[in-house]
C-alpha cells in the first residue's frame, strides 16, 4: 500500500493523470448505467440521473448518454497514455514523443539472436555497431593482452587489466546520447593525463572502487545503458609471448608487432590461464559465434589460447563464423590468403572450429591500395577453393568502407552476418531472426 501511495507524491506529475483515468471511468460508467437500465445497476442509473439533474437541469438522455461513455473512454485512454509516459520519462529521458517507438525497438531487439563476438582491437568494435541494430542478445569477448597506448599504461601503474579494447566495445554497445560516447573516447592531449582515454580511466577507477575488473564493465555498460554485455576472456593477468620466425623470443604485444621477423608460434605467459565462467556459458547457448574481425595473432588468437574457450566454440551447436580482414599486416599475415587465415586458427585450436568464413569481395581504390602498399598491406586474396577443400563455406560480399582508413563496413557487414545466421540456424530458431531483421527495418523506417 506505501508503494502505490507514493505515486501521490508532488512532483511526479502523475496524480493529473490518475485523477483523468478515474473521471473517464466515472463517464463511462454513468453512461453505460443510463443505456443498460437493468436492476443491477438501479443505483448507478439514480446516481448518474441525480448528477445530470445537479449538473446539466435534466436527466441523462440515451444520446448523452452515449456522449458520455464516448468522452469516458477518450478520457481513459489520453489519462492512460500520459499516466505511462510520465513513468517511461524516467528511464527514457529526452524522448517523450517517442516511447512507443522506443519500447518497440526494445522489444524487437531482445527477440534478436544471441551472437557472441570474440576479438578485440577497433576491428570487433565495427562489428558491434552493426550488430546492435538487429539484436540486443550480443555479448563481446575481448583480449586483455595490450600493453600499448593509454591501456598499456594505467595496467604497468595500476596493475588493473587492459580498459582499451573493452571500453571500445561499451561504446559501441550503447545506446545513449552521442555527446556520452564522444566523452567516453575523449583522449587528453596534455599535462600527465595525455594520451590517456576518459573512458579507460573512469574504468580503471571503478575497477579501484568494486575490486573487480569483471563487474567494473558490468557497472559502466549501466551508465552507458549498452545493448549487449562485454566480457575479458580471462581475468589473469597475461602477456604475450612470441617464438620469431628468426628464433627470437619477444614478449609484450606491442613489441611482438614491431619485431622485423615474421610470428612462429604464439604463447600466454602464464600459459595456463582459465576463461571467464561466464563467457564459457554464453557460447555454449548461443546462435551464432563470430570471431573477429580485427589482428590474426593479437585481436583472435590470444582469446583462443585462454584455457576454455576453443573448446567451448568447438562443442557448441550454434555456426561459428570467422570474418576475416581486408588488408594483410606487415609481420604478421604477410601474403596471406583467406584459407592461411584459417588454417594458423586451426593450428591454435587443434581441431577445426570454422564454419563459415566472411570475407571482402570488393577491390580498393588504387589510391588507397598504394597508400597501403607502402606499408607492407595487401588486399587479402580470396581462395574459395582451397577453403572448400577444409570443409569451410565462404561467403563475399562487398564489405569495404574507404571513409578513412580501409575497414569493414558495419551495416554493410551485419547485414551480411544476419542473413548467414538465418541460413545456418534451423527452422525454430529462423522466427527470432526474422523478428531481428524486421525490426530493424520498421524501426528505421520510421
Amino acid at each position: 500500500m506505501r508503494r502505490v501511495l507514493k505515486l501521490l507524491y508532488p512532483g511526479l506529475g502523475l496524480k493529473r493523470w490518475i485523477l483523468v483515468v478515474l473521471l473517464g471511468l466515472a463517464f463511462f460508467i454513468f453512461g453505460t448505467a443510463v443505456l443498460l437500465n437493468t436492476r443491477i445497476i438501479a443505483y448507478l442509473m439514480i446516481l448518474a440521473q441525480n448528477t445530470s439533474q445537479i449538473l446539466f437541469g435534466r436527466p441523462f438522455s440515451w444520446l448523452t448518454a452515449v456522449i458520455s461513455m464516448a468522452v469516458g473512454v477518450l478520457l481513459i485512454i489520453v489519462g492512460s497514455r500520459r499516466f505511462l509516459q510520465s513513468i517511461l520519462f524516467g528511464y527514457i529521458p529526452g524522448h517523450p514523443n517517442r516511447v512507443l517507438e522506443i519500447l518497440y525497438q526494445q522489444r524487437r531487439l531482445k527477440q534478436g539472436p544471441k551472437i557472441v563476438a570474440i576479438g578485440g582491437g577497433t576491428g570487433l568494435s565495427v562489428l558491434l555497431r552493426g550488430l546492435k541494430q538487429y539484436t540486443s542478445n550480443l555479448t563481446a569477448v575481448v583480449t586483455v593482452t595490450d600493453d600499448g597506448g593509454s591501456s598499456g599504461r594505467l595496467r604497468g601503474e595500476l596493475g588493473i587489466l587492459p580498459p582499451g579494447d573493452a571500453r571500445n566495445c561499451l561504446v559501441a554497445l550503447a545506446d545513449t546520447e552521442v555527446l556520452m560516447e564522444e566523452l567516453f573516447d575523449y583522449r587528453f592531449i596534455k599535462g600527465d593525463l595525455k594520451g590517456h582515454s576518459l573512458g579507460n580511466l573512469l574504468l580503471a577507477a571503478m575497477t579501484d572502487i568494486v575490486g573487480d575488473f569483471e563487474k567494473a564493465i558490468q557497472e559502466v555498460s549501466r551508465v552507458l545503458a549498452i545493448r549487449g554485455q562485454v566480457f575479458p576472456s580471462t581475468l589473469s593477468h597475461v602477456t604475450l609471448r612470441a617464438h620469431m620466425a628468426d628464433d627470437s623470443w619477444v614478449d609484450g604485444e606491442t613489441d611482438i608487432v614491431m619485431h622485423e621477423a615474421g610470428i612462429k608460434r604464439l604463447f600466454l605467459n602464464p600459459r595456463r590461464v582459465v576463461a571467464v565462467p561466464r563467457v564459457l556459458k554464453v557460447i555454449e547457448e548461443a546462435d551464432a559465434v563470430i570471431l573477429g574481425p580485427g589482428s590474426l595473432y593479437t585481436s583472435i588468437i590470444p582469446n583462443l589460447l585462454v584455457k576454455g574457450i576453443a573448446q567451448a566454440i568447438h562443442q557448441t551447436k550454434a555456426p561459428v563464423f570467422y570474418v576475416c580482414n581486408i588488408m594483410t599486416q606487415q609481420g604478421e599475415t604477410d601474403n596471406f590468403t583467406v584459407a592461411d587465415h584459417v588454417k594458423i586458427i586451426n593450428m591454435y585450436t587443434e581441431v577445426p572450429i570454422i564454419d563459415y568464413v566472411v570475407a571482402n569481395s570488393q577491390e580498393v581504390s588504387p589510391r588507397a591500395a598504394d597508400r597501403y602498399r607502402k606499408q607492407g598491406a595487401y588486399l587479402v586474396k580470396l581462395d574459395e577453393e582451397e577453403l572448400r577443400k577444409m570443409g569451410v563455406s565462404l561467403v563475399s560480399d562487398d564489405l569495404l568502407d574507404e571513409t578513412n582508413l580501409i575497414r569493414h563496413h558495419s551495416d554493410k557487414l551485419a547485414r551480411t552476418l544476419i542473413k548467414e545466421i538465418f541460413r545456418a540456424n534451423n527452422i525454430v530458431d529462423r522466427v527470432k531472426l526474422i523478428n531481428a531483421i524486421l525490426g530493424q527495418v520498421v524501426f528505421n523506417n520510421k
